[in-house]
């Protein structure tokens, strides 16, 4: 149960905008270190210095590659490693264009001639990697060559202008047919086909299809030819393919549906999709929707920890440092070099998913590595077990105490009695002042002591032994459902205080709203304790608006929120038309509940305005929508003509003016 909590956790918080903040600062300073690290390093260059090329497939800027960098920078220097760090881009995307990755790096290899000649080359990336065994005749002999992050499986890139997207080219392996007597160093991946399938077979008796999906890269491309080579030695299975040259996200989630019985899902990977765009654990959340009962393994640990059962995957890791010291070896003559070292691949298992499919446990290869293990009951109540066991000793203290001091003050009752109206006066005037403080507290935290008050009494109900284990667990379902309005109320304070601080920066780009309105009425309307109708019908089939997508949902959630909290088994109706001649957009949210009174039309807008103060909720929701409306341009209101429940209408600008618009 923990274990998947950790894993929707670090899912969500992948998704999020803090999240994506933390990744690009992380990368900037990462970058930042390498390029002064390069500068510090930069000494002037003598005939004799020849400088360390590294190639990467990607901006050094990304996250892997400035990690990979910075990690060899330093360790180098720590090493003493005397020579230049130059570092080259080869900016390779999508397998659409690998047609010109030979070109790109022969361009960056005839830099370095005469010299310039670089003592080592490291090259970090599979299309890197590619790119330089593609190479018809050696540019760099007599000059050692690392690899890392790449795998032993390659597919050489074509000369021709030929079609990739139909394109099935043969894997090769590098030690046995690609040996490159220049590469005398670093790490690469070798993904176990077999021993996937094998797996699949041992678990899955009745398996006869195996689908594989596979992205528009090189690496999905290379790993897609490796899998049909490994599959000719299973010719009872049939291979079914969801390449990514031929799929986006929505046609690869309708192909999933389409697949037959008994058939197994082998992921690879899913990055980049026909269209070139970028998904990465949203697609494959989609795909895990589409199929929730089918068996899926990992070759690559895509999906593993909250979608995949299993797989036999290579243990990725940040390889800067062996590779520091590897080329500092080389060069001091202290080892000659002679192949790449293959990273061993590792047997992981998620013990929820396996349990979950009623898997004879029995069946698991002892080597496995197993994850989101169901914990004890005292690895479940540590603390709470800890925490009530704390509390009886200071109890156990206390009486003591109170026992010694109960027969002192019987020893001095006669000398009291004669304070007695003083203490009197005294505790009335102490009750009085505790009672205007409760006041004090009550209204100040009016909002927060429900919750909290439910939080910290069934919080005490766990530590007793009286209750049941089902009664526990409705227990800790309360204890959350108060801690998500707690953590509700907080943030939607915090929204507001960074929207009144404008410190809120509004990221404009194009979106498709069609796809976006289905998703959010989807989320809400599969929610929870909902048994409304949701509809949405809308008036195009396709609709580009320049919006902050994130900023837009919140608004549309929030409303939806409250349309199918008021209203009980009724309709609920999305809907947006276009207003040309004021240059906006009107979206529209009807419901069929109780409606809001007309003298609270206006009230309801302001911050703590809640026209029930039973029902559950902040009173802040609607405040949000006003001030993000208000800061797009747009305004928000009540349908005063609508009377069979509540409409809520707000604009938004169909061109978004004096505004960062990132296309």
């Amino acid at each position: 149960m923990i274990g998947k909590k950790y894993f929707k956790l670090k899912y969500l918080l992948q998704d999020t905008f803090i999240r994506e903040k933390i990744v690009l600062i992380v990368s900037m300073m990462q970058a930042l270190y390498f390029y002064s690290a390069c500068f510090a390093h930069a000494l002037p260059q003598t005939a004799d210095d020849h400088p360390i090329l590294i190639i990467s497939s990607y901006n050094p800027d990304s996250y892997s590659i400035s990690t990979n960098i910075s990690e060899f920078i330093e360790e180098y220097n720590r090493l003493g490693g005397g020579s230049t760090v130059h570092i080259e881009n080869m900016n390779c995307r999508s397998f659409s264009e690998s047609l010109l990755w030979k070109g790109r790096m022969r361009g960056i290899l005839s830099k370095y001639q005469g010299p310039n000649r670089p003592g080592g080359i490291i090259l970090l990336g599979q299309e890197a990697w590619a790119a330089y065994l593609s190479q018809e005749d050696s540019i760099t002999s007599n000059i050692p060559v690392f690899s890392a992050m790449a795998s032993r499986n390659v597919i050489i890139l074509p000369d021709s202008n030929i079609s990739l997207k139909n394109w099935m080219p043969e894997s090769v392996d590098f030690f046995s047919s690609t040996s490159v007597a220049s590469v005398q160093g670093g790490f690469l991946y070798g993904y176990d086909v077999e021993r996937n399938i094998n797996l699949i077979r041992k678990l899955y008796p009745d398996i006869r299809n195996i689908a594989f999906v596979s992205d528009n890269t090189y690496g999905g491309v290379s790993i897609q030819a490796l899998v049909r080579k490994e599959m000719r030695k299973f010719l009872d299975l049939e291979l079914i393919l969801l390449d990514g040259r031929e799929h986006t996200i929505y046609t690869v989630v309708e192909a999933l549906r389409s697949l037959p019985p008994n058939t197994a899902l082998l992921l690879g990977t899913w990055y980049i999709d026909e269209n070139d765009g970028y998904f990465m654990r949203n697609a494959t959340y989609s795909m895990m929707e589409a199929v929730p009962s089918m068996p899926v393994f990992s070759l690559t640990s895509l999906g593993f920890g909250y979608w995949a059962l299993a797989g036999y995957m290579p243990s990725y890791r940040n390889f800067g440092k062996d590779v520091a010291q590897q080329i500092v070896d080389v060069l001091s003559g202290r080892n000659p070099g002679n192949q790449p070292t293959i990273v061993p691949n590792q047997l992981r298992m998620d013990h929820g998913k396996i349990t979950e499919s009623g898997i004879n446990q029995s069946l698991l290869p002892p080597e496995a590595e197993l994850i989101n293990v169901t914990p004890t009951l005292y690895q479940h109540y540590k603390y709470q077990i800890w925490v009530g066991v704390v509390i009886i000793a200071i109890l156990s203290i206390a009486l003591l105490f109170t026992v010694f001091f109960y027969a002192r003050t019987k020893r001095l009752k006669d000398n009291l009695e004669v304070s007695e109206a003083e203490l009197r006066a005294a505790k009335e005037n102490a009750e009085e002042a505790s009672r205007l403080k409760s006041a004090f507290l009550a209204n100040m935290s009016h909002e927060i002591r429900t919750p909290l008050n439910s939080i910290v009494g069934f919080s005490t109900i766990l530590t007793t032994k009286e209750s049941s284990m089902k009664e526990r667990q409705t227990y800790c379902k309360i204890i959350q459902n108060n801690s998500d309005l707690l953590l509700h109320l907080i943030n939607d304070i915090l929204d507001i205080s960074r929207l009144d601080a404008e410190k809120v920066d509004f990221c404009f780009e194009k979106c498709d709203l069609i796809p976006l309105l289905y998703r959010v009425i989807t989320t809400i309307e599969y929610s929870p304790k909902n048994n409304n109708e949701f509809i949405f019908n809308p008036r195009y089939a396709s609709f580009e608006l320049c919006t902050d997508d994130r900023h837009f949902q919140q608004v549309l959630i929030n409303l939806l929120s409250n349309a199918a909290k008021f209203t009980k088994s009724g309709k609920i109706t999305l809907d947006f038309e276009v207003d040309k001649a004021n240059n906006r957009a009107l979206f529209s949210i009807t419901d069929t509940g109780c409606g809001i009174p007309a003298d609270k039309r206006d009230a309801v807008f302001e911050r703590f305005e809640k026209l029930d103060n039973y029902a559950q909720g902040t009173g802040l929701g609607l405040s949000i929508c006003k001030l993000i409306t208000t800061k797009w341009g747009g305004d928000i209101w009540i349908d005063p003509d609508y009377s069979g429940g509540a409409r809520f209408v707000f604009s938004h600008p169909l061109n978004i003016k004096n505004k960062e618009i990132h296309e």
